[in-house]
């Protein structure tokens, strides 16, 4: 089979991963209690509190991102949540809620708007909670809410944690997880940071871990505690995907390289930035308003009159991939995954092709 051309997979996740990156896949396994592998989370320590803009330790773990969706509501909420949803992965959030044992209270908006700041303050006002779970950049929408903002007004509660998935921000646009106050953020390494599936990448406050001593029933896998105290001395908790562990180690790396997660910031920006201005042009709206557009993925509204499964298909003809809508806007929209090592050069050559499909 001839591996296809990279940078022609626009999927909003997994994504495209990098050749160098691929290459560090093939490397000799080494013992997972060895001090091969002790030196190597210890390398990585350093670049991925950068890349979580955090002094605290990040925890890595062989899951996908909804495994941390679970750790963090098994560790993180006492006994009552309130999940705020705009789309289908913060209602998967809330199903996690439930499926592990704690009551969860809704805050919905409808798919392609984001919940805003005086809105979750008069929920919390009406409803007390002891956590809050919030998705930054909703995947399905490409709605990208004010994490900032929000995490604001959950200070203005006592004893109330902020659980953020984010998944497609992380990496892709602004991530404060320190200055922002975040009790956990997570992210997976199939989106912004261009690794293949398989990793979950997240940081715990100080807040998190001391409430997740006091709760029962966190589990094995996914205890925060024992995790953290694994971490903190280079250690995995378990047999850890080792080959996942070299490729992040490679892109970390390559990520420093290439002037740090502030310059991939700018890259995600320029093409959002680029799509937006296409969208305009062409008259192709967003989902999302202006303002609340993901960096990472654009969600766009299919012409009347045409087809998303058939400008999909057009597209994959043409040797690229995009995706099309999630869950109930499958028919109606398509999204553009501009993440991980995408630029905006290719981005244009994809842009090219979607003008004889979409207008």
């Amino acid at each position: 089979m001839t591996a296809p051309a990279f940078g022609r997979f626009f999927l909003p996740g997994p994504t495209d991963v990098h050749p160098e990156v691929l290459a560090a896949l093939v490397r000799p396994m080494i013992g997972h209690r060895s001090g091969a592998m002790e030196r190597l989370l210890q390398g990585m320590q350093l670049p991925l509190a950068r890349l979580f803009r955090t002094s605290r330790t990040v925890l890595v773990g062989t899951t996908s991102a909804t495994g941390f969706m679970e750790l963090a509501a098994r560790n993180g909420v006492r006994r009552r949540a309130l999940s705020l949803v705009n789309g289908s992965f913060s209602e998967r959030f809330a199903k996690l809620v439930q499926a592990c044992g704690k009551e969860c209270l809704r805050l919905d908006v409808p798919p392609g708007c984001a919940v805003e700041p005086d809105m979750l303050r008069d929920a919390l006002r009406r409803s007390p909670v002891d956590a809050v779970t919030v998705v930054h950049s909703e995947t399905s929408t490409g709605v990208l809410q004010d994490l900032e903002a929000l995490a604001a007004v959950v200070r203005e509660f006592d004893d109330v944690l902020l659980l953020a998935d984010a998944v497609t921000s992380v990496a892709g646009s602004p991530v404060e997880t320190d200055r922002w106050q975040l009790d956990f953020a997570l992210t997976g390494s199939q989106k912004a940071l261009a690794l293949p599936p398989g990793l979950a990448l997240g940081v715990a406050s100080e807040r998190m871990l001391e409430r997740a001593k006091t709760l029962p029933n966190r589990g094995l896998y996914f205890d925060l505690v024992s995790f953290t105290e694994a971490t903190v001395k280079h250690q995995p908790t378990n047999t850890p995907a080792i080959s996942l562990l070299y490729a992040l180690e490679t892109q970390l790396a390559r990520i420093e390289r290439d002037g740090g997660v502030e310059a991939r910031w700018r890259r995600h920006d320029a093409m959002r930035s680029r799509v937006e201005a296409w969208s305009e042009q062409r008259g192709v709206p967003y989902l999302p308003r202006e303002g609340r557009r993901s960096w990472t993925v654009s969600c766009l509204k299919v012409p009347e009159g045409k087809s998303a499964k058939a400008i999909v298909g057009g597209l994959k003809e043409a040797g690229w991939t995009i995706g099309a809508g999630y869950g109930p806007l499958k028919e109606t929209t398509i999204r553009i995954g501009h993440m991980g090592d995408h630029t905006v050069g290719a981005l244009e050559e994809l842009l090219a092709l979607l003008d004889g499909l979409m207008t």
